[in-house]
């Protein structure tokens, strides 16, 4: 399209990490709307990359003076008229020092609160730095009144924006993560008399997962299986040392692709997405609901305002409080379903993802608030 306009996203991720929110939205979905670049860094490499035509791999080492790179590499900067920076607080400094300069309008997309998370996990492993705090606190208040320099905002979330970052008050794109509905996965139903459920991430201090094992544990019901697929196994085989009495029913993996999670996922009939009631779970959808949903698979997650919003109840999706004794009755109370009312639940929660949180349609709306900016 010889009129398109165009946008460089410039991420903060390597060119080798999971790029499973980046590439169905900004490499398929807004390319039917805006010309995109996208710029990755790399530790491994030493000089500049054109990965393609689209994506520019460019080493670590010139961060602090990426636009100068780009330039030095036939990156024409005064061709974009959007550039958008991914949470780097750096980068986007440079961006709008140069803005004027190339007459792009300068974007922030903030996706997830890193030094929140840090001071949590810090807190969960009893480390905490009493300076932490204080220093986040003016460092917010510092990186806000850069990004409110900025032509747009672009959170994950209301809620996130409300919680870590109040007093931005520019003009604000939600940019939240979605189903691709390119890519469905038949749930392949097993046949053992038991109920599948599957978690799938992350296992540390602060996600307490010991929390949905002790919840397993006190299971009148033994007509269950856990799969567990983490990258944390060595972590995750030290937990289930605590639980002996269920060890057998809980199977550790490291699914290494998203064809193999997907394909785990699609053989169980639950997704597990239990996480503490603090507000970096609480104040967007796990990016796991999602792979759970792709395959129809129904899941019990954490009640929270922002996870209202989305499903309902017992309709498309399960609600409990974070605590042993309500996950407990939950999971009991999922045992006593059919598997054709489990189903009910999945199709259910998948169609409303359709209907609502569709990268296509998410796409759309971002192209169309981008361009009246």
């Amino acid at each position: 399209m010889p009129n398109q306009r165009r946008l460089l996203y410039i991420t903060d991720q390597d060119e080798y990490m999971d790029h499973s929110f980046i590439a169905p939205l900004f490499e398929i979905y807004l390319k039917k709307y805006l010309h995109i670049d996208i710029v990755y860094f790399t530790e491994f490499k030493s000089d500049f990359e054109h990965k393609d035509l689209y994506h520019f791999i460019v080493p670590s080492r010139y961060k602090n003076a990426l636009l100068d790179e780009l330039n030095r590499n036939n990156v024409d900067m005064q061709s974009y008229d959007y550039v958008m920076v991914r949470n780097n607080i750096e980068i986007l400094e440079q961006v709008l020092r140069d803005r004027e300069t190339y007459g792009y309008k300068a974007l922030f997309r903030f996706s997830y609160p890193k030094r929140s998370i840090k001071i949590s996990c810090a807190e969960a492993e009893n480390k905490t730095d009493l300076l932490a705090p204080v220093v986040h606190h003016f460092k917010t208040a510092s990186e806000t009144n850069i990004i409110n320099q900025c032509d747009a905002f672009l959170p994950t979330s209301r809620a996130m924006h409300k919680a870590f970052r109040p007093d931005v008050n520019i003009t604000t794109i939600l940019c939240p993560p979605a189903i691709n509905p390119r890519l469905l996965y038949e749930n392949e139903q097993h046949t053992e008399d038991e109920k599948r459920f599957v978690y799938v991430g992350t296992l540390d201090a602060l996600r307490e997962f010991e929390t949905v094992l002790d919840a397993f544990s006190q299971l009148e019901s033994k007509k269950w299986k856990l799969l567990i697929s983490t990258r944390d196994t060595s972590y995750a085989e030290e937990m289930l040392e605590n639980y002996p009495h269920i060890k057998d029913q809980i199977e550790i993996c490291n699914a290494q692709t998203k064809e193999a999670m997907l394909e785990l996922i699609a053989k169980s009939d639950i997704g597990v997405a239990l996480l503490p009631a603090i507000p970096i779970y609480t104040t967007s959808t796990s990016v796991k609901i999602f792979d759970y949903y792709a395959s129809a698979v129904p899941c019990l997650m954490a009640n929270a305002e922002h996870t209202a919003t989305i499903f309902t109840n017992r309709v498309d999706a399960w609600f409990c409080n974070f605590s042993k004794e309500d996950i407990c009755k939950e999971i009991e109370y999922l045992i006593t379903l059919s598997k054709h009312e489990v189903m009910k639940v999945g199709e259910k929660g998948q169609q409303r993802l359709l209907d609502i949180r569709n990268y296509e349609t998410i796409a759309k709306t971002i192209a169309q608030k981008i361009e009246t900016l």
